[in-house]
């Protein structure tokens, strides 16, 4: 297992399944990473604390700090309102310990799930490419089959928790997992791979012209409205995104910006219009500003 990490701090999520157990093993060997484990009970299941206690148990015999928080979602709560409270409580532990990034362990089945995933909900040519790499997180293992993780923790003498919800197909991911993933053959998965890397290429590409526009057309996070409106819609769109992107705003779907990328063109000056988590985009005559996110 390679994880090509640079030498520091990290935070480590681990849930105690087999994928963030065998990445823990592998990274706790290296001298020139220091870790903190951090482990998010989400409260949804009840034998969550289970795994809590689990990862812990891992944690000292490691001897390696250990943070947890208790999320008590509840059942039937979703996979993006889920991920949103884990990611906000990994910053926090990333920022209390000063850690260069935070690490998880998604793996190449991941990606593939992830971009089927996005691709069935719409989200456009970012969320085909959701796991690559992005400030503040590292995902070192992506590149390995979670086949070849199973085989690692099994060769080592590992013991994982197994969730119980991952055999439930209500839940898309696990639908998609169970009933697609598993019958690509080792062509189309590296056919597919490909398709992923050559998007992740260009849409950094694309990113980076994006931000140069924005940068042209925008004072302290404020764009100006008239520029915007002028644009084709299309463009118009993936400026909207890059914008929201810019500001910390990431789980939005095709529907919710189309409805505010028509608000922004459109929309009389004094109006605001929820775009997610608290934030508001304002409208005035001659620009568009966010109000309510953190800067």
């Amino acid at each position: 297992m390679n994880s090509d990490l640079e030498p520091g701090g990290y935070v480590l999520a681990v849930s105690g399944g087999v994928d963030s157990v065998a990445l823990l093993h592998h990274l706790q060997q290296q001298t020139d990473i220091k870790l903190t484990v951090a482990h998010f009970d989400h409260g949804i299941r009840e034998d969550s604390a289970e795994d809590r206690q689990f990862v812990g148990q891992l944690a000292y015999k490691y001897q390696l700090p250990y943070v947890y928080d208790e999320g008590r979602l509840g059942t039937g709560t979703s996979e993006a309102v889920a991920r949103v409270a884990r990611y906000q409580f990994l910053q926090r532990v990333a920022e209390a310990s000063n850690a260069r990034a935070i690490i998880t362990a998604h793996h190449q089945d991941d990606v593939l799930e992830t971009a089927i995933i996005n691709l069935v909900r719409g989200t456009g040519r970012k969320g085909l490419t959701a796991l690559g790499t992005q400030q503040g997180v590292e995902r070192p293992i992506r590149h390995i089959p979670k086949a070849d993780l199973i085989a690692y923790a099994q060769d080592q003498g590992l013991t994982w928790r197994e969730d119980s919800t991952n055999k439930d197909e209500s839940y898309l991911r696990n639908y998609v997992r169970q009933r697609l993933v598993t019958r690509f053959d080792q062509e189309a998965r590296h056919k597919l791979l490909g398709i992923i890397e050559n998007l992740r290429v260009a849409n950094t590409e694309l990113d980076g012209l994006l931000a140069d526009e924005l940068d042209q057309h925008s004072i302290d996070g404020v764009i100006d409205r008239q520029w915007f409106i002028q644009l084709p819609h299309d463009v118009s769109r993936e400026i909207l995104a890059a914008w929201l992107r810019a500001h910390g705003i990431r789980a939005f779907d095709t529907k919710s910006l189309e409805r505010l990328v028509v608000a922004a063109k459109i929309g009389k000056p004094g109006a605001q219009f929820d775009a997610l988590l608290g934030v508001r985009m304002r409208v005035g005559i001659d620009n568009l500003a966010l109000l309510g996110y953190e800067r």
